[in-house]
């Protein structure tokens, strides 16, 4: 029977475009291939591309592209990556100061900030680097103050060339103490170095253990290397100096701002930048 259509007058279905659903923790999300249901865990890239984990109710997990290929409560969707909102510039430092918009930062004076070592340095340098930077102030690690004094005669302190250093476990009748007063005893260091410290045996300790979700730093047998035993302490590990450098790096990673470090600390860098800035 001729009903008078052509076969150009069958109209092909609509493609329906799917909704765009960015992915987030706890989405429940169900593949079309597999029937696999599973909240997602977390989201990652691998191989430059987003995967995403799912959990189902028993605990197995698996990992997905993002894509086309999903129900959201029977709805086909295309799941996307996660809306990135712009970061805000914070109006502060990771010091607390208030940031100074559009500033400078200043040609480098001739004054320093000498810390004992290279994690002491990194560690000022993400707190207080916005202001040091403002300021002109360098911070360059000693590596160890068994020569203090002949360091600072070398370095000829005097009305513009001041001097601020941040030791380590400077405690009345340790070692650092006596090598800190000797130090002061230099010509052109009364008034123009400041020496300073902190009660730790390593800076790793001024990091509140908070901020790594601990209570407490794991205690350290004497005569064990401090470093390796707190991170053979934190279970990570501790075998070789790069495995030191990696545990330095995760911890200072949980640090943000000045409110992860310990009072202690705090106290003492800002009195050398005070003494390095005041007027001549």
């Amino acid at each position: 029977m001729d009903y008078g259509w052509g076969a150009q007058d069958i109209a092909a279905p609509k493609r329906v475009a799917l909704r765009d659903v960015p992915v987030e923790k706890d989405l429940v999300l169900e593949d079309v291939q597999t029937g696999f249901v599973g909240a997602v865990v977390r989201v990652e890239k691998s191989g430059g591309l987003h995967v995403m984990v799912l959990e189902d109710r028993r605990g197995k997990q698996r990992t997905f592209r993002l894509g086309h290929g999903f129900l959201v409560e029977g709805e086909p969707v295309r799941v996307v990556a996660p809306v990135v909102a712009p970061a805000r510039e914070s109006a502060r430092t990771a010091s607390g100061s208030v940031r100074v918009g559009d500033a400078r930062a200043r040609t480098a004076r001739a004054s320093r900030i000498w810390v004992e070592g290279q994690h002491d340095a990194e560690l000022v340098e993400k707190v207080w680097g916005d202001d040091l930077r403002l300021e002109g102030i360098v911070v360059e690690p000693l590596h160890g103050v068994d020569d203090l004094d002949g360091a600072i005669r070398d370095f000829a302190p005097g009305p513009t060339r001041r001097l601020g250093i941040l030791v380590d476990h400077l405690l009345p009748g340790t070692k650092e103490s006596r090598i800190a007063q000797q130090a002061m005893t230099v010509p052109g260091a009364r008034g123009h170095v400041l020496i300073v410290g902190h009660p730790y045996v390593d800076v790793w300790q001024a990091v509140k253990p908070g901020a790594l979700g601990l209570d407490a730093w794991p205690v350290v047998p004497r005569g064990q290397d401090w470093k390796t035993g707190i991170l053979a302490g934190l279970g990570w590990p501790h075998r070789d100096q790069a495995a030191v450098a990696h545990g330095w790096k995760r911890i200072l990673s949980r640090v943000h701002t000045y409110a992860d470090l310990e009072p202690s600390l705090l106290g003492r860098v800002e009195e050398v930048i005070d003494f390095l800035t005041a007027p001549v």
